[in-house]
Order: structure tokens, then sequence, then C-alpha cells
């Protein structure tokens, strides 16, 4: 797979609730990343403002290799966006274990347009997503996509935080005051460090 002088990163907002916090968090994600590198290019991609319906195409993702095989527009359009990066950061919240339906559906819309590239998942939640992340990752091999040996769980610190999580709050995440503690410093640096690593997988060779 060859790699532009500057990559065109995709960031996935995992979650179409409302309200949400999915949102923020997304945005905080690539305000972290970018702060500490300019390297690649980074776009949200939000689940919510593109609303694909549940999968409607008569054809296998997998057995499809030209946009013109899809048969609705929504099809040719999701498709075109997720051709147009070269990896991508999925960020998703935990429901039950599991990551959200929408995440899912988005997904299994495309094959192709996946396969091949590298990616970085974020996962938040009352414990971290963690469960949520190694479901999302198994089904990224399922697409013969190279998703990093690092994953990023952000744990609401309380209970109190979780609520306003829930409700769609304000959670503090892009506060730029001086002195004040930042939640999930730690986990920020994890960000960062998994971006580098998401790069560096950029620069290898991918299975296509």
């Amino acid at each position: 797979m060859s790699v532009p002088t500057i990559p065109k990163i995709g960031l996935i907002v995992g979650s179409q609730r409302v309200p949400r916090a999915c949102l923020q968090i997304s945005e905080m994600v690539l305000k972290t990343i970018q702060d500490t590198n300019q390297s690649a290019t980074i776009s949200l991609i939000d689940l919510l403002e593109w609303d694909l319906p549940m999968y409607n195409e008569p054809g296998v993702p997998s057995q499809i290799t030209s946009v013109d095989q899809y048969v609705h527009p929504h099809t040719r359009r999701w498709s075109k966006e997720i051709a147009s990066y070269d990896a991508f950061i999925f960020v998703t919240p935990q429901y039950n274990w599991g990551y959200p339906a929408a995440l899912k559906n988005a997904i299994d819309y495309l094959y192709n347009e996946w396969k091949g590239k590298p990616a970085m998942v974020v996962s938040y939640g009352g414990h971290g997503g963690g469960k949520a992340a190694a479901q999302l990752k198994q089904v990224l091999y399922g697409l013969r996509m190279r998703p990093i040996e690092r994953a990023v769980e952000l744990m609401f610190p309380d209970r109190e935080y979780l609520v306003k999580a829930a409700t769609g709050k304000s959670l503090g995440l892009l506060s730029d005051v001086e002195g004040q503690d930042k939640v999930w410093s730690e986990e920020r640096k994890h960000i960062v460090e998994s971006f580098e690593e998401l790069l560096t997988s950029l620069s290898q060779p991918g299975d296509k």
C-alpha cells in the first residue's frame, strides 16, 4: 500500500446516541493527538451525521470491488468517504459489554474499502470499555484490517462523571485552564503513543 507524504486518517465517532459523550471524547482524542503530532491529517467521521440505515444492499460487500456496484446512493457516498482514508481511529462506548450497533452497521456496509488499513481503538465507559474494544478488534481482523496491539481504555473516574456523560453534559475535556488537572491525563499519553504506533503501521506493507 502506497502511503502519501501526509497520511489521511479518519476518526470515527462510534455512537449515534442522543444525548451522548462520544463526540466530546472524540474531539478530545483529536486535540490530544494534534497537540503533539502534526504529521497526519485527521478528520472526524460522525456516524450520527451519516445516519446510515440498517444495511440494505443486495450484494455481499467482500464481492464488491467498485463503488458503481452499490445500489444505494448512501452506500456509494459512504464507500467513497472510507476509501479516501489511509487509516482509522475508532472511538467507541461500551454498551452491555459490546460496542454500538450503529458502529457495527457502518462497518458492515463495506469490506474492500477497509481491507489492509491500520486501525486504532479508543474505548470508554464505567470500566473503560475493554470488552467492547476486544470485540471491535476481532471484527477489524475479520475485515483484514491491521489494528494496532495497544488499545486505549478511558474509564470514567466516578459515578458523577458517568452520569454527566450519559446525559450529554460537558465533561470539560478540552479545558485549557492553566494548572487544572485534566481527566485521563495518563490515558492521553497512551493516546499519543498509540497514534505513533498507528503511523508506524502505515509505513509497513498492507494486505490489499
